[in-house]
């Protein structure tokens, strides 16, 4: 038998000692429960990109949310865009400028915009993809009165070359925008486009040309690349993780002098307790809570118990050596959202089913 290890979890009314035996038993349940929440391995950020304000809002909603409203459409629902889904990422954009055709003097940049999808499981659907672009709001660029500046996005259909003409691959025109202050952010729907790009080889990018067609002054796109960003915010829905909610079977009601009855206890989960800080964003814990306590014959109907639960007692009064008791167990649990980074950077809103021990049962 290897060395005794020991998980400490903060409690609300003192300190739980979870006995772990097996020197790597500790790294195979972390192992197990991060592949649960959809991570090959604990997240280790390099660079952790801002979370955007829209992201922490729909987060500080979800966190306000009551069990009540959790059981219908609940967690699963993106309602700021009355979609469904239980899934928020932001994909930094990850592609390079490209060579400027000498031709076409009037184009101020173009670049290649690319977004890594491998962070998606086979099972997810897109149900949104919105592609950001934006300038920093710390920079001002104004176009000379009648010579707007015109932003073109097109789909690439095959991986352009450095020094390869624009005009030797193909590519599919997606957008088209004018405009005369480069203060502003545009942002386009690309849920169709990104729906394909959850097969590796159809993940080719996006191109983006910004220019001043109208104007031969090269002076006009001074600069324009050094302040230029772009993401992509995608909503998807795993639907094995929004599955309805089991319905109260009855009003749990305990006696406060039974303390020994099976009933949720309080237990509250601290991230930074089980080293999960660096990469958890919000919230920094939450109650978890779980359940406790005995089955005693007869069961009552506040004990939420099956039919086999009850005869299981009535069996075991009768031989208690040769019988146990029933369990103590979940019987209805609820969800929570987690704002976090995953193993490629990316800022995720996910929501997970089944973290939050509501009633307990004897089973």
């Amino acid at each position: 038998m290897g060395h005794l290890h020991y998980l400490q979890i903060s409690l609300a009314t003192g300190v739980l000692w979870v006995l772990l035996v097996g020197g790597m038993d500790l790294h195979r349940q972390e192992k197990m429960l991060l592949k649960s929440l959809g991570l090959n391995m604990r997240p280790s950020p390099r660079s952790p990109a801002p979370v955007p304000p829209l992201v922490w809002k729909m987060f500080q909603k979800r966190a306000r949310l009551s069990p009540a409203a959790k059981e219908g459409k609940g967690l699963c629902w993106v309602e700021e865009f009355k979609i469904p889904g239980n899934i928020i990422r932001v994909f930094p954009d990850q592609g390079q400028f490209m060579h400027r055709d000498e031709p076409r003097s009037w184009l101020c940049l173009q670049k290649r915009l690319y977004f890594n999808f491998s962070a998606l499981d086979e099972g997810e659907q897109v149900t949104m993809a919105q592609l950001e672009i934006r300038f920093h709001h710390n920079q001002y660029h104004a176009a000379k009165p009648g010579y707007p500046f015109e932003l073109t996005l097109y789909k690439a259909s095959q991986m352009a070359l450095w020094g390869m003409s624009s005009h030797a691959y193909s590519r599919k025109l997606l957008a088209e925008q004018s405009f005369i202050h480069l203060y502003k952010s545009f942002v386009f729907n690309l849920t169709e486009v990104a729906k394909g790009w959850q097969v590796p080889t159809r993940n080719l990018g996006l191109v983006l040309e910004i220019g001043v067609p109208a104007s031969p002054e090269q002076q006009l796109c001074s600069s324009i690349d050094s302040f230029l960003e772009a993401s992509l915010l995608v909503v998807s829905l795993t639907p094995k993780d929004c599955r309805s909610a089991r319905k109260r079977r009855s009003t749990y009601y305990v006696p406060a002098a039974a303390s020994n009855i099976c009933k949720p206890r309080r237990l509250y989960i601290s991230f930074s307790d089980i080293g999960w800080e660096n990469w958890i964003i919000a919230p920094q814990g939450y109650l978890a809570n779980y359940c406790l306590g005995e089955c005693p014959f007869p069961l009552t109907e506040e004990l939420n118990s099956t039919n086999h639960a009850i005869l299981q007692t009535v069996v075991h009064s009768l031989d208690p050596e040769g019988t146990p008791q029933p369990c103590c167990v979940p019987v209805r649990l609820s969800p929570i959202s987690i704002l976090y980074y995953d193993n490629n950077d990316n800022v995720v809103l996910r929501h997970y089913e089944d973290m939050v021990v509501d009633e307990c049962g004897c089973r």
